[in-house]
């Protein structure tokens, strides 16, 4: 089997088969069919939620340089999610074994959920100071779901689309709970005016985007605390709030270049930058080219 490379950020590690559905979202399917232990690594940050299904055999995930370690036994499974800390992937894979896993940004996750993408709830008051493990037994369903994932032949060119569907029914599956389950414990609950509040919050940066209120302001306005509106701000979107204004300030302004009707300056003044340098720099940092050659790559 391949080990695939997404990215200069996502250095793997290890014998593996990996399915990119999207930027945002790919599966690994981790299989040691040999006599000794397997070690896979992978970079992963914070951004992401993970899920790992062991189908086959067990394997063992390792933390914080080897100070901490969480097994996964056959038919069992982990999810980890954690907005403080980055949790690179860096399994322990047994003999005989096989390991799937789901792979998404927290965007793309709270998409499954809602027409509105991005404003589901995710973790509880309780939960969202800590970092969450989550092991639960896999029904025979999504066991079924797995053996499908591991063993699809299809034609290269319907693979992702395969996969990707098989994903969907299986995170469906996996939060599929009963009617009378005990909602309290559900990590994916949180305050639902906590959520309006930091929706808020995020159509102020973007109709502001020039001159964009400080986070202090910010939380005043929408009136929620400093710390609720960072934290809640990180779980609902997978980034800061400056880092999400960027990325969208960015995203904006590649737009009003591709529209042909303003030069640098004028996009550069849209978006709050007094000088063009500034956004020249800006915009090379987030898409590794300048506007203008961005410009004249188009052209071509």
């Amino acid at each position: 089997m391949n080990s695939h490379q997404t990215d200069s950020k996502n250095i793997a590690q290890g014998s593996f088969s990996e399915v990119l559905i999207d930027d945002d979202f790919y599966v690994l399917k981790i299989q040691n069919e040999g006599p000794e232990v397997q070690k896979v690594t992978r970079d992963i940050d914070s951004s992401f939620i993970q899920f790992h299904f062991c189908l086959k055999g067990n394997g063992k995930f390792i933390f914080n340089d080897g100070h901490y370690a969480l097994e996964v036994s056959e038919e069992n499974s982990l999810l980890l999610y954690n907005t403080q800390l980055d949790l690179p992937l860096n399994l322990e894979l047994n003999p005989m074994s096989w390991m799937v896993s789901v792979i998404m940004t927290i965007r793309r996750f709270h998409s499954l959920f809602s027409k509105e993408a991005d404003y589901i709830p995710f973790l509880s008051d309780d939960n969202k100071e800590k970092k969450y493990y989550s092991q639960e037994g896999v029904t025979p369903a999504i066991a079924i779901i797995l053996s499908q994932i591991i063993n699809y032949n299809l034609h290269p060119s319907i693979k992702a689309l395969y996969v990707k569907a098989k994903v969907y029914e299986l995170i469906s599956l996996y939060f599929n709970k009963s009617e009378d389950a005990d909602l309290e414990q559900c990590p994916f609950l949180v305050d639902e005016d906590n959520i309006k509040r930091i929706k808020q919050a995020k159509e102020i940066m973007i109709s502001r985007m020039a001159e964009p209120p400080t986070l202090t302001q910010l939380s005043e306005e929408i009136g929620l605390s400093l710390k609720k509106l960072k934290e809640g701000f990180k779980q609902v979107y997978g980034e800061p709030v400056f880092s999400f204004l960027f990325d969208y300030k960015m995203d904006f302004a590649r737009k009003m270049l591709e529209s042909g009707e303003y030069n640098v300056n004028e996009v550069g003044h849209r978006i709050g930058y007094s000088t063009s340098s500034h956004f020249i720099a800006s915009f090379k940092k987030k898409f590794g080219t300048t506007p203008k050659k961005y410009l004249m790559s188009l052209n071509n």
